[in-house]
């Protein structure tokens, strides 16, 4: 009983006390550190002008590694993995690669349409794109200033008659281009020029592409 009185008395100065101190007890809320970033070509943001092109393309889903199937910007260092989770892709990289293929297919002047899969069944088409990423990334090199922009596929053109026929399978790499200052961590700005190279090299697999295309 006298417990029970002790503790009516208490209460309201422990009721006083949490009122007083309740801003402190929830938790503060955190600005999210994260970045994003897109993949962009020279001819991804520019219109398209008539070209009187009469080839028709289909564009397959683009193929990426496994390790690549992540929002997150890889680094390779050596034979290691990184993912930059605070440094992201604002889209996934299979649906930014071939946006980026696909408009530089369309600002070529033998090509009147490309059709990304899944293909329309009344649309027809002269030749099929397959693309197979091989690496999309930065890598860094600890002991030296090799931090560059790591860049291949292999693309396959195809003819879309009823033995799907191989016309030409080519493996494309980029020269690469410097976006870290080695010997210190990389800041948002340098992971944007990556995407920039990135975005390049996409733009320039689909000019290989487009080059390797048959003539109308």
């Amino acid at each position: 009983m006298k417990r029970s009185r002790t503790w009516f008395l208490l209460w309201p100065g422990l009721v006083a006390l949490l009122a007083g101190t309740g801003c402190h007890l929830l938790p503060v809320p955190q600005a999210d550190p994260a970045h994003f970033y897109t993949l962009n070509g020279k001819s991804s943001a520019a219109p398209v002008p008539h070209s009187g092109g009469t080839l028709k393309i289909g564009l397959h889903k683009v193929e990426l590694p496994a390790y690549l199937q992540n929002r997150a910007i890889v680094v390779r260092q050596g034979g290691e993995i990184r993912y930059e989770d605070n440094q992201r892709w604002a889209e996934p990289l299979d649906e930014a690669i071939a946006r980026v293929v696909g408009a530089r297919l369309r600002a070529t002047p033998t090509v009147a349409a490309v059709h990304p899969a899944p293909f329309p069944i009344d649309e027809s088409r002269d030749y099929d794109v397959t693309v197979r990423v091989l690496h999309c990334e930065g890598t860094a090199d600890a002991a030296g200033p090799n931090q560059s922009a790591g860049f291949s596929a292999e693309f396959v053109i195809n003819r879309t008659d009823a033995n799907r026929s191989v016309v030409l399978r080519k493996t494309y790499t980029a020269p690469g281009g410097r976006w870290d200052n080695p010997g210190r961590v990389a800041t948002a700005r340098e992971y944007a020029m990556l995407a920039a190279l990135l975005g390049e090299a996409a733009d320039a697999l689909g000019q290989d592409i487009a080059a390797a295309l048959p003539a109308p």
